[in-house]
């Protein structure tokens, strides 16, 4: 069993100034999270606890910090009295195994013991695109066009599409100085040239597009857009082999807490997902459970108000249980997985997504990352209705592209039960594990000096 009571930095600004250094000494002991992680509690998954004081969000942070490195939380222990909370996870790597590889693991002990303290941005040095607007074939492809006209360099960028809307974060810096955008009339112009694009001929709602410091963390951020967007009001959009989530929200009048229920497909970061839109909806998790078996997963929260009230109306309980079935079907992996790894160049996206439009080819979802030169790009396609994309006409886009470069691939499974056995080509768990991490948490590992670089 390994331990971590205390975090190996502290940022200095987080305490309060009028402290004295003994004061501070109590300060930190009294308030840093108390993480344990074990490996030999249970036969298949790693145990991580984290005992911490109580605020609005503490949750969320420590489910962020286990989402952003891809694992899966097979079960979940939730639990608040008084000051105190008390959270416990068991977690597997995307192979479904324990997590050995002691990189990661100090990463989670480190990460975990500091999500009291000030955060800092995914991607510091780069600027935040923010785009809201009706989603359309060849919509992705128009953006990636301007922004490589308007000498925009895009480093990394999610685009998520859910009920026919769009939001989508792109980060990037200026191709000729490498430097964030900062001048205010390049700004006006990337802002205006981007609204008239989301705006199209046929917008029937707002579009929206910011240009800002990126502050925020990616996928949280996307999450609050589509909830300002409203896109849990819109109609459903059929698609194939998407089951929609059963939500069900009751009030326990006895103890003052609102039940919530949810039964659905299991995925990697549907925890993170329900808990984000809970907190920022202002509803404070005092207890949960989370369990899954085989490919079913079952979670139960108990909340209530920040002002310690249960939900109070029927219209209230029926937006709920809308928000939280939006927030678990945004990240539904329709279409085919298209992957991306080739040598970055200006315009490469914009020549990429043309393509994709020239073929009838619509992005329902896309990662963009760019590390040491490197770009791997994740897209998910399907035809201009919504169907599973012709595999003729994916090969035809994958020659166009270079067959080497876009590669099909499924989408990743999350593993119920471990193999009995790997093959000889198998990846090792530690290679799993770092394999399925994002270039964020990567360069992270990288700057506390628990991986080397590869270059």
């Amino acid at each position: 069993m390994k331990e971590m009571t205390m975090p190996s930095k502290v940022d200095a600004d987080w305490l309060p100034p009028s402290l004295d250094e003994y004061e501070k000494l109590l300060f930190r002991l009294n308030h840093t999270p108390r993480v344990v992680t074990d490996n030999d509690a249970c036969p298949n998954s790693t145990i991580v606890k984290v005992d911490s004081t109580r605020k609005h969000g503490i949750l969320l942070e420590a489910v962020q910090v286990l989402a952003d490195l891809n694992l899966s939380i097979k079960k979940a222990y939730i639990s608040s009295d008084g000051r105190w909370s008390m959270d416990v996870f068991h977690v597997t790597d995307q192979a479904g195994k324990k997590l050995i590889d002691e990189s990661v693991i100090r990463y989670i002990e480190q990460s975990l013991g500091t999500i009291h303290y000030t955060k800092t941005s995914d991607f510091p040095g780069l600027t935040a695109l923010e785009l809201t607007g009706t989603d359309r074939v060849g919509l992705l492809s128009e953006v990636f066009a301007v922004l490589a006209d308007l000498q925009c360099n895009i480093m990394e960028a999610k685009v998520w599409t859910h009920k026919g809307r769009i939001a989508s974060l792109i980060y990037v810096k200026d191709c000729n100085t490498g430097s964030p955008i900062e001048d205010s009339e390049q700004i006006n112009l990337i802002e205006s040239r981007l609204r008239n694009i989301l705006k199209g001929d046929n917008d029937v709602r707002s579009a929206t597009t910011t240009v800002s410091v990126a502050m925020t963390h990616t996928e949280r951020r996307l999450h609050q857009m589509l909830f300002v967007d409203r896109d849990y009001e819109q109609e459903p959009v059929l698609s194939a082999g998407c089951d929609s989530p059963n939500v069900t929200v009751q009030n326990w009048a006895k103890m003052g807490y609102s039940v919530v229920n949810i039964q659905c497909k299991d995925r990697t970061k549907l925890l993170f997902d329900v808990v984000c839109t809970l907190t920022d909806m202002e509803y404070v998790v005092f207890h949960a459970t989370v369990n899954t078996i085989a490919d079913k997963a079952c979670l139960e929260f108990y909340i209530r108000h920040m002002d310690g009230t249960p939900i109070s109306s029927d219209a209230e309980r029926d937006r709920v249980i809308l928000c939280l079935q939006a927030a678990i079907e945004r990240r539904a992996s329709a279409g085919v997985r298209l992957e991306l790894c080739t040598s970055d160049h200006r315009g490469l996206l914009a020549d990429v997504t043309r393509t994709f439009r020239e073929n009838g080819l619509n992005v329902t979802r896309c990662e963009v990352s760019t590390t040491l030169g490197t770009a791997f790009d994740v897209f998910y396609v399907t035809d201009a209705r919504g169907n599973r994309a012709d595999p003729k006409i994916i090969e035809s886009v994958r020659s166009q592209v270079g067959p080497h470069d876009l590669q099909v691939k499924e989408p990743p499974i999350v593993n119920h039960e471990s193999p009995a056995g790997r093959g000889p080509d198998a990846v090792g768990v530690a290679g799993a594990v770092l394999l399925s991490l994002g270039s964020m948490v990567m360069r992270n590992l990288y700057n506390l000096g628990l991986i080397r670089s590869c270059s």
